[in-house]
């Protein structure tokens, strides 16, 4: 959608400020017939991108996450940084200064709680990682260091600051890998189904037993039919764009493709900030978000259409 609209605003920009549009309608064509050629790629654009939406993205996305978690599965080691702060991790944040081979020097690991706060922190000279295919998480290994246990009213404080930190000659803690890996489930994200598996999920919550018809089970049909719609609404997208931006890329008249930019973006943006309100609203079903996903479409449609009669009659 960005692409085409960034397109049609610097082509018929260009094309307005040096009077090539003038030239075309004085020939004798209107504006419909020269917008022509754009309607038709915007309409291959929409029928492209529904099927990268529910085929080719959410394949990609499930190949990605196999592949990244086959990577951290047969070398853990690579999926740290050095002097990179690691959060990955559910309820940690760990720091490396430095890899040698398999060794990590200078290693520092924060334990935080629900709410993000400092509940234990360790630093230790070296340690080291591994992956453990049973609970798959990673064991972490530390030695030669000392931790310090905050205490839970006030993290700022140790928990008991009488006592020095505690020093220990080697100790392990368990990174979970469930932003990695996912959890432990089976089931997979909406995000990463095909056209062929969404279809299949809501099938499966329509034909749900009588006893199950519950809020929680209208949630999960409202999130089934919020993708679907998001997936379509993101489609017509190409086309509710082409047709504002062919209007306005006439009228502005600009030479200076920073200006056609500026305007792609704050149209771009517009539209998305839409979607993202209406997609807010997935806890009140009884608004039907899924459908209110179609009104940046309708409501750039419309605005569209109508500069585009007004540009028309001039």
């Amino acid at each position: 959608p960005l692409g085409i609209l960034t397109g049609v605003l610097l082509v018929l920009g260009r094309l307005s400020a040096q009077q090539e549009i003038t030239a075309m309608r004085s020939a004798g064509l209107s504006l419909l017939q020269i917008a022509t050629p754009i309607f038709f790629i915007a309409l291959v654009g929409v029928g492209f991108s529904v099927v990268v939406n529910f085929e080719y993205a959410p394949s990609a996305r499930q190949q990605y996450r196999d592949d990244l978690a086959q990577a951290v599965r047969l070398n853990p080691l690579n999926f740290v940084v050095e002097r990179t702060f690691v959060d990955q991790f559910p309820g940690y944040v760990l720091y490396v200064g430095e890899k040698e081979d398999e060794v990590l020097r200078d290693v520092w690991l924060w334990e935080l709680d629900d709410q993000r706060r400092l509940r234990l922190f360790i630093q230790a000279e070296s340690g080291g990682l591994a992956y453990d295919r049973q609970t798959e998480s990673l064991l972490l290994t530390l030695d030669r260091g000392y931790s310090e246990i905050r205490d839970e009213d006030d993290p700022e404080e140790v928990r008991d600051s009488r006592n020095p930190p505690l020093e220990f000659a080697r100790t392990s803690v368990r990174l979970p890998l469930e932003n990695i890996l996912g959890k432990r489930t089976g089931n997979v994200k909406l995000s990463r189904m095909t056209f062929s598996q969404i279809m299949e999920e809501r099938q499966q919550i329509l034909t749900a037993p009588e006893e199950e018809l519950s809020r929680p089970r209208q949630s999960s049909l409202i999130r089934v039919q919020m993708e679907i719609q998001e997936r379509f609404a993101m489609a017509f997208a190409v086309l509710s764009l082409a047709t504002l931006a062919i209007p306005l890329g006439i009228t502005i008249q600009r030479k200076e493709t920073s200006a056609n930019l500026f305007v792609a973006l704050i149209l771009a943006m517009t539209f998305y900030m839409l979607m993202v309100v209406f997609a807010w609203l997935e806890r009140q079903p009884g608004l039907r978000p899924d459908l209110l996903m179609w009104v940046p479409n309708l409501l750039f449609q419309g605005i569209g259409i109508w500069l585009f009669i007004r540009t028309e009659k001039r």
